[in-house]
């Protein structure tokens, strides 16, 4: 199960490009697990990060404003 504890509104953005950009990022914060799927298959999830939430934040405001080119956490 997961909790929502977010949501954000972001316009006029490519999605794709959003995702890169968001693992491009936090890829040094990037849980580096081996989990099994339900059948028992090991799987190595990329979009799980240990991220503060105040940070996740701080990423999002850098994406609305325009200042992320450069951040990376």
């Amino acid at each position: 199960n997961v909790d929502v504890v977010a949501t954000y509104d972001l316009y006029n953005i490519n999605r794709t490009k959003l995702e890169n950009l968001i693992h491009r990022i936090f890829e040094p914060a990037r849980l580096e697990i081996e989990i099994m799927d339900r059948f028992g298959r090991p799987v190595v999830p990329r979009e799980w990060f240990l991220v503060p939430f105040n940070v996740v934040n701080e990423a999002v405001e850098r994406i609305k404003d325009g200042s992320i080119k450069e951040y990376i956490y």
